[in-house]
């Protein structure tokens, strides 16, 4: 079994994981989660140098964030998948006193997490800060980071893109979850983002185009963003994407860019979608505050 065939059955289970998360919690956002499944699952699984017991600070590895944090259930379960917590506490998205709630927060200590995110164009700033605090520190990590499309909408991602060039950010890769679909629409209805690749380039990024639906080609523009460093520019991936991937009734459109599934749709969707690592148990007695944080 080739190494790009683990990583898509990885990212199968995680489609499994996002539509039961979603359902038990009857509320969340399935949509973009979906279809960040195979760029999360590279990037947990391949890409990063994770130290396996987490830290705030991260020295000397790499960050990831996440600042279109509404599409939180594909975040907790590569992470959960990948051991920074057990996979039990995905039965509890959305709960009371719950570690994962719709945003990723931080006050509960959720390893894996380093900020809160979700409100939209304040989680590249962060990655930004996170780049800049590794180039004082003479940090070997890479800062990654990711936007969702309708995100750029915000004035203040463009201001840390204006600012990330100037500094030399080399160490900064940020892509692009571009889907043309954003809560209310598809973005181009809503507010068209013109020419992406032109309008990168004029604030001096370097430019990659990536097919988000294909394991392989991410993996190849991730590891062509990394050979960037040192060469005084931050690099972006936009990222073609297809909301809700994986399940037929809910592929290509905005209507579940933040909406549960029912039962049947819940069923039909988890009939489409392969169990490939094993669901985790779902016990609604099982909540945050019985974990060892």
């Amino acid at each position: 079994m080739t190494e790009i065939i683990k990583l898509e059955e990885i990212a199968a289970q995680v489609r499994r994981d996002i539509i039961r998360m979603v359902s038990f919690a009857e509320s969340g956002h399935p949509g973009g989660s979906l279809g960040c499944a195979n760029f999360m699952t590279a990037l947990y699984f391949k890409i990063m140098k994770i130290n396996p017991v987490f830290t705030l600070s991260a020295h000397h590895e790499d960050v990831f964030i996440l600042s279109n944090g509404h599409i939180s259930p594909v975040l907790y379960s590569v992470l959960a998948r990948r051991g920074y917590f057990a996979i039990e506490e995905l039965s509890t998205f959305r709960k009371i006193n719950s570690r994962l709630q719709g945003h990723p927060t931080t006050h509960e200590g959720l390893p894996g997490v380093r900020t809160a995110t979700g409100s939209l164009g304040q989680g590249l700033g962060v990655a930004v800060g996170f780049a800049v605090a590794k180039k004082i520190d003479n940090d070997s990590g890479y800062v990654f980071a990711m936007t969702g499309d309708g995100e750029l909408q915000e004035g203040s991602i463009w201001e840390a893109v204006m600012f990330a060039p100037f500094h030399h950010l080399d160490n900064l890769i940020v892509t692009v979850d571009w889907n043309g679909q954003q809560i209310d629409g598809p973005t181009d209805k809503i507010l068209s983002l013109g020419d992406l690749e032109s309008k990168f380039t004029s604030f001096g990024w370097r430019v990659l185009q990536s097919d988000g639906t294909d394991m392989a080609d991410i993996i190849s523009k991730l590891n062509e963003a990394m050979t960037f460093k040192g060469l005084g520019l931050p690099t972006v991936i936009l990222m073609k994407t297809i909301m809700g991937e994986g399940v037929s009734f809910m592929a290509g459109t905005h209507d579940w860019h933040g909406k549960a599934p029912n039962k049947d749709q819940t069923a039909l969707a988890l009939s489409e979608l392969p169990e490939t690592l094993g669901d985790y148990p779902y016990n609604e007695n099982y909540i945050a505050d019985t974990v060892n944080h």
